[in-house]
């Protein structure tokens, strides 16, 4: 690890300048990614900025149809939260179901999904939720956000403020995850709406992605055991192969829907 400059600013404004202010930077929330990144020398970055000073970054209430949470509510805060537990008792399980204790007394809502690691479980639950991203400089919708592996929508040096989930009537995510990391090999989460079922799928893929069918199926209320994903389209690693992945989506799918 080289030297770097330090700044811990006390706004997103002063973060946002920190973050411009020459070289490359980096903005650092719980830093379960950035900081072995930058110890093994792939991140070098000249300017890191803390965001962990900004006051109201970590902030959880309903207004209106939205659950909203701070970037940098931690995995426990969520977890513990009673107000994700009476708003969005899924989000809570899914929180609480993230890594180990230590991760989740650092680990960040607003790291994880910036970040868009393709077998994080947080977003399944922005894409199944029709969540909105808030940043230092706009919005944007969760269909639009996520990219693609590590990539989504945020421009360089753009910051989240808060995640805003459309309330479901239902919601219900299960994950075969695992048994050292706790990532999801596979996670659905599946949310009910007047509208119809939104389903996303993390893990299985190179991002995470919307499933049509199983939506369509849900809200025809017939049966999911004809449902199959291509797994052309699924990852293969050491973990297990697509096909394995593909039947555990199935199976994953449901778990999730016999819980709402």
């Amino acid at each position: 690890m080289r030297e770097f400059a330090y700044a811990k600013p006390a706004s997103l404004a002063d973060a946002a300048s920190a973050y411009a202010s020459g070289g490359e930077a980096a903005l650092l929330a719980g830093g379960h990614t950035l900081i072995p990144a930058m110890k093994s020398r792939l991140r070098q970055p000249d300017t890191l900025v803390d965001l962990n000073a900004i006051p109201g970054l970590d902030a959880i209430a309903v207004e209106g149809d939205r659950l909203w949470v701070g970037a940098l509510a931690r995995h426990a805060a969520v977890a513990a939260s009673p107000v994700v537990a009476k708003a969005i008792p899924a989000l809570a399980c899914l929180a609480a179901g993230i890594g180990d204790p230590q991760v989740r007394v650092r680990g960040t809502m607003g790291g994880s999904v910036a970040n868009n690691d393709p077998a994080a479980d947080y977003p399944a639950a922005v894409l199944a939720m029709d969540a909105v991203v808030e940043t230092d400089r706009g919005a944007h919708a969760a269909d639009d956000f996520f990219q693609g592996m590590f990539t989504t929508a945020l421009d360089d040096g753009e910051i989240i403020a808060r995640i805003g989930f459309r309330v479901p009537q239902a919601a219900a995510y299960a994950k075969f995850r695992h048994p050292a990391s706790r990532y999801a090999i596979v996670g659905v989460f599946v949310a009910k709406y007047a509208g119809g079922h939104r389903v996303a799928v993390t893990g299985a893929g190179p991002g995470v992605f919307r499933w049509a069918d199983a939506e369509a199926a849900l809200d025809a209320g017939g049966s999911l055991d004809a449902l199959a994903l291509d797994p052309s389209e699924l990852n293969t690693d050491i973990h297990a192969s697509a096909d394995y992945r593909a039947a555990l989506c199935v199976t994953m799918l449901k778990r999730a829907a016999a819980q709402i």
